[in-house]
């Protein structure tokens, strides 16, 4: 091959190629991963079925586990998962889903929470229509075992299942949030991405984002106008990352945009790394107006055509508002064809607001004693 068959190689059809390449090779990887998950959840929900069956069969008690785990370890190893312990797990988990490989959660239960309902609409209904069967194998046996004793209903398992691997949360990440009540703070934010995205983008990018988000590291008194909001976010820059959650890495405040001559600027660039995607951020300290949809809309477009690569995906536009009313919203992302969500921020001003209108100790300890 000469020096001449490389350069006639167009370098943007070849990046093409190598995109859908990489796409199908990290689909086929994934493919086999999760098919070793689900062999190896497959395995225990078996076994612990089996112990179940057994004891009910035999009238064995716990003793019958201990015996098995000496004989299993002696032909099989130390090493083998086979220890009394794990053996309790499996039976636990046989005795959780009885549905295997899913947790069947009762439709009725998700009316109420709109966030579970999103989250868990992408999967199949049952036959009667009664029940979202939820695949158990998208997390790891690991997580499985450290979210029973936290998590005792099904359809918060099934939720926080989903949202793991959506998230890509590790086994201590998805603790902690079990343990600060993730579920209970989550919202979806108003959104067109169903009809933006393709599907399973759609389903990412919903889970990437979330309202409201919580800045109670900002001093709303030093807060004037919006370059103010920057200068605290972009010098607590670790709190707002983790605030905005896994995937996102900053790029740049007030990135510049020349088009045609014109400098504008995003407030905020970030490149969130699970949706291969620019993510443009406009702050705004008043609340949600129209129009600031239309100004994100620009930059989602500007940042396409000049910034993007094409081995990225459509860039994704996030308004942060100090408030907003959801008709509004929903009224102004009507017939927009970028990629776009709105949110709300709470700050330690309107947290601590909050708190002065609860009562205190001493006023609950009045009305408890009389």
């Amino acid at each position: 091959m000469g020096k001449n068959d490389i350069i006639s190689i167009d370098k943007v059809e070849y990046q093409k190629w190598l995109q859908t390449l990489c796409d199908e090779i990290d689909r086929q990887r994934l493919k086999a991963v999760m098919q070793l998950n689900a062999s190896t959840l497959q395995h225990y929900w078996w076994l612990g079925n089996d112990i179940l069956k057994k004891q009910d069969a035999q009238g064995w008690g716990a003793k019958v586990i201990d015996m098995l785990s000496t004989d299993l370890m002696k032909r099989y190893g130390n090493d083998s998962g086979y220890s009394i312990r794990n053996l309790k797990y499996m039976r636990q988990f046989a005795v959780a889903y009885p549905d295997f490989p899913f947790v069947q959660v009762p439709l009725a239960q998700l009316q109420d929470n709109q966030v579970l309902k999103s989250r868990l609409s992408k999967f199949t209904v049952t036959a009667d229509g009664e029940f979202v069967q939820v695949p158990l194998a998208q997390i790891t046996w690991y997580h499985h075992i450290s979210m029973f004793p936290k998590v005792k209903d099904n359809v918060l398992r099934a939720f926080y299942i989903t949202e793991s691997a959506l998230q890509g949360w590790s086994r201590d990440i998805m603790l902690m949030q079990i343990e600060d009540g993730y579920h209970k703070k989550v919202k979806s934010l108003p959104n067109n991405f169903a009809d933006t995205l393709p599907p399973l983008k759609s389903d990412l990018a919903k889970a990437a984002f979330k309202d409201p988000y919580n800045f109670g590291f900002v001093d709303m008194s030093k807060v004037k106008q919006e370059t103010d909001l920057e200068d605290q976010l972009t010098t607590k820059v670790t709190d707002f990352l983790l605030e905005l959650g896994t995937g996102f890495a900053f790029v740049r405040r007030q990135f510049p945009l020349n088009i045609d001559g014109d400098d504008s600027r995003v407030d905020l660039l970030m490149y969130h790394t699970r949706l291969h995607c620019y993510v443009a951020i406009e702050l705004k300290v008043v609340e949600f107006q129209p129009e600031f949809i239309s100004k994100l809309n620009y930059y989602i477009s500007a940042i396409d055509d000049l910034v993007k690569m094409p081995e990225d995906n459509p860039t994704i536009g996030l308004l942060l508002c100090r408030s907003k009313n959801n008709t509004k919203v929903e009224y102004a992302l009507r017939g927009m064809t970028q990629p776009l969500g709105v949110a709300a921020y709470k700050t330690k001003e309107l947290i601590e607001n909050l708190k002065s209108s609860l009562p205190s100790i001493d006023d609950l300890e009045k009305t408890l004693n009389e």
